[in-house]
């Protein structure tokens, strides 16, 4: 099964915090189906306008579904590995 690229937007502080290696995890409405093992690629943004910059591909090595946990039944936790 191919894996599923995925473009996703991220603000100025959880971009940098994903770059230094900090954060390690996204929650996400899970809208796109993520799946173990699809990758996430992330874009900085400033209040939604892209800066130009992105990380290389991560890939998704667990997801905390939604509707447990306190987490909404529409998101969930994705642990990215970089």
């Amino acid at each position: 099964m191919p894996r599923e690229y995925h473009e996703l937007k991220t603000e100025t502080e959880y971009y940098q915090a994903v770059e230094r290696g900090d954060k390690s995890f996204e929650v996400r409405k899970n809208d796109r189906d993520f799946k173990i093992f699809d990758m996430v690629i992330l874009h900085e943004v400033v209040h939604g306008i892209p800066t130009g910059r992105k990380l290389d591909p991560m890939e998704i090595v667990y997801i905390l579904p939604g509707g447990i946990y306190g987490i909404a039944p529409d998101y969930c936790v994705m642990q990215l590995k970089r």
